[in-house]
């Protein structure tokens, strides 16, 4: 039943195949970009310089706002500042504001320019952000002298916060007067560090920025670069599908439905800011993302319809398999386990082997468990956990690399008690009989594949997690009686019936007969259902 119902998944993967399909290109825009990279490079130095400390709440932030004011205001654009409070782990409450300033359009639908001001205090982040606010103020400056207005309005957005989980960005794409008629976004962080172009457009949900918003920023460092902007393989794509989180301000824009995307030079996350010092940053490089950031801007304003909302895809080379597609596949192999799942069940059933206390078993487990997470929230609640606003965090931050040792040395000490206490009531008392140690496998089978459909219910793409062990408890208990070299092959081997010495010496004998050959019965310990006769005990 097992190898047969995997002929069922071909369908899938055929269906699959054929959703497989290429991206339109967007145009590229009419208008050369004149974006100035020494200007920029020498604007980041003198940023970083008056500023080199520019933590959300601290007195270098607040310089740090007026000075990128200041700047917006010599271009004629009115600043409009918004303040707003988060609780950041290791500094409480605190209270931050974003620089928000706008070029007015001939339509209302709104294309955000976001780079985030702030760096975490451990360098003076010349290039995260300086760079990044550098080039948002010399975009400004290119639409601020615009002699006709854009077709869509622009809105440029310093932000804080956005070293510690894009705070600013989360906080003006939930609550912004302009948050209903955003249509895409550019975030702009670590334009001038050493790595190659790189485009991220993942966000903290199983869903990504439009695929043709992609390929179009990728067509623009092309040709302004003359680098194609690696994207991450499929595999590390279906991962972010999988367990979606991103560090950079394209998230929560992404997360809202909104077409966004960052370019960087960095890699997966943004860089640490201890020794981004002004002589690390790389002016060329600047100058080239600059050009990029800004003909792709002018290719959204031109052509954002084609480019708006979000979906799931995985991109292969300059091909797309979209998500629904992924979404067929991974349910589909999860049939042959679930197939054999349900009749190893009633199996137990038509036999009248109890399966109650198997599942008993799991109640200690759950309630361990449960114990565990409520004994965490009670640790953050009376303050030995540092708590913040739900994002993802650098792991350079205080929350990892300040840990309170003697708290996680108490917590450790009550979940091992509690492990010791719930353990009492799964030891055995007796040898298990076979019906029970087949109950026992059966049980966690079934309690295996109700968590992987409770994860098809939320996120289907987290099956892949769990998938490998749904179809390797399959075939552990065939394997567990063999030699170690057997279990450890077990993926590439195929389980055969065991022949005992008697079925030798008769196969032997009926050989020299010339009668047919002796097939012996398969062990009762590797097969223990099919070992037994078809009868209730």
């Amino acid at each position: 039943m097992y190898r047969g119902t995997w002929l069922l998944v071909g369908i899938p993967l055929l269906i699959a195949a054929f959703a497989v399909g290429r991206v339109d290109s967007l145009r590229a825009p009419d208008l050369q970009p004149d974006f100035d990279g020494s200007a920029a490079a020498l604007a980041a130095a003198d940023f970083t310089g008056k500023h080199p400390d520019r933590t959300p709440g601290s007195e270098g932030a607040a310089g740090a706002a007026d000075w990128v004011a200041d700047r917006l205001a010599q271009y004629g654009l009115r600043t409009q500042r918004e303040r707003f409070h988060a609780k950041i782990p290791g500094r409480g409450r605190v209270a931050l504001e974003n620089l928000v300033a706008v070029r007015q359009g001939r339509s209302n639908q709104v294309i955000v320019v976001v780079a985030h001001r702030d760096n975490s205090g451990t360098g003076p982040g010349t290039n995260d952000n300086g760079s990044g606010t550098a080039a948002l103020l010399e975009l400004a400056r290119s639409y601020a002298t615009l002699p006709s207005e854009p077709n869509n309005t622009i809105v440029f957005l310093s932000s804080d916060g956005g070293a510690f989980g894009g705070l600013g960005a989360r906080e003006f794409a939930a609550h912004s007067p302009y948050r209903r008629r955003i249509v895409a976004a550019v975030n702009l962080d670590a334009l001038a560090g050493s790595g190659p172009p790189r485009l991220v457009f993942n966000g903290n949900l199983p869903r990504a920025a439009s695929p043709e918003l992609v390929r179009a920023a990728g067509d623009r460092i092309l040709e302004q670069t003359g680098v194609e902007a690696p994207r991450d393989s499929g595999l590390a794509q279906l991962l972010d599908l999988a367990f979606p989180f991103s560090l950079y301000e394209q998230a929560p824009f992404v997360d809202k439905g909104i077409a966004a995307v960052t370019l960087t030079s960095a890699r997966g996350r943004p860089p640490s800011s201890f020794g981004d010092s002004p002589d690390r940053v790389r002016p060329k490089r600047l100058e080239n993302l600059g050009r990029s950031a800004q003909a792709f801007l002018g290719t959204l304003d031109a052509e954002v319809e084609l480019a708006e909302g979000t979906s799931t895809y995985v991109y292969l080379g300059s091909r797309v398999i979209r998500g629904w597609a992924i979404v067929l596949v991974l349910c589909a192999a999860m049939l042959p386990a679930l197939a054999v799942i349900v009749d190893l069940f009633a199996r137990l059933r038509r036999r009248h082997i109890p399966l109650g206390a198997a599942l008993r078993s799991y109640r200690s487990r759950i309630a361990f468990w449960l114990f565990a997470l409520v004994l965490f929230e009670l640790f953050a609640v009376i303050g030995i956990w540092d708590t913040g606003a739900p994002v993802p965090l650098a792991p350079e931050l205080s929350p990892g690399t300040r840990w309170p040792v003697a708290g996680l040395a108490l917590f450790g000490t009550l979940v091992a008690v509690a492990w010791f206490v719930a353990r009492e009531r799964l030891l055995p008392r007796r040898p298990p009989t076979e019906e029970e140690v087949l109950s026992g496998q059966v049980g966690a089978l079934l309690v295996l594949a109700v968590v992987s459909l409770l994860l098809v219910a939320t996120n289907p793409y987290s099956v892949l997690f769990v998938l490998p062990s749904l179809h390797a408890w399959i075939w552990l208990p065939q394997f567990r009686n063999r030699p170690w070299p057997a279990r450890a092959a077990l993926p590439a081997r195929r389980a055969r019936p065991r022949t005992g010495p008697s079925c030798r010496t008769a196969r032997a004998g009926r050989r020299r007969r010339g009668t047919h050959r002796c097939r012996a019965a398969p062990s009762a310990r590797a097969w223990p259902i099919a070992a037994r006769p078809d009868r209730r005990p």
